[in-house]
């Protein structure tokens, strides 16, 4: 199956994480956003895993339910644009998700990202695979 479906995006709009593998590179932990069919993350330019996919754009994620719950994951791997818009909007969406940025030291690290210069990764989905129990 090559696309996100219903029960899927209900799943990964849920403040957790994705482990993230590109060609060549190891697994990582990254917020992202399931979002018009595609999942998106922002990094820096220069980042290891940036450098990756513009040389092989292919890249997977899997996002998995946390201990407590039944055993539940999505896995989604596909080709990688490199964007150079809307990577800021992205980080200040995803730290609210994920971060309560009424904490001081929460909203300052909000401040470093937005500091710096970010790009937006976008994962085509390409083939979707799923399981729960």
């Amino acid at each position: 199956m090559t696309a996100l479906t219903s029960d899927d995006l209900e799943f990964l709009r849920r403040p957790l994480h994705g482990f993230l593998t590109v060609a060549g590179g190891r697994p990582r932990p990254v917020w992202f956003e399931a979002a018009d069919g595609t999942i998106q993350l922002f990094s820096e330019p220069d980042a290891p895993k940036v450098r990756r996919v513009r040389r092989d754009p292919r890249a997977s994620i899997v996002v998995a339910a946390p201990v407590g719950e039944r055993e539940r994951w999505v896995s989604v791997e596909g080709r990688v644009s490199v964007e150079p818009g809307g990577a800021h909007e992205l980080a200040r969406r995803l730290a609210g998700r994920y971060w309560d940025l009424d904490d001081p030291d929460r909203a300052a690290g909000l401040e470093a990202i937005l500091k710096t210069d970010q790009v937006r990764l976008v994962i085509h989905p390409e083939t979707v695979r799923r399981y729960a129990y």
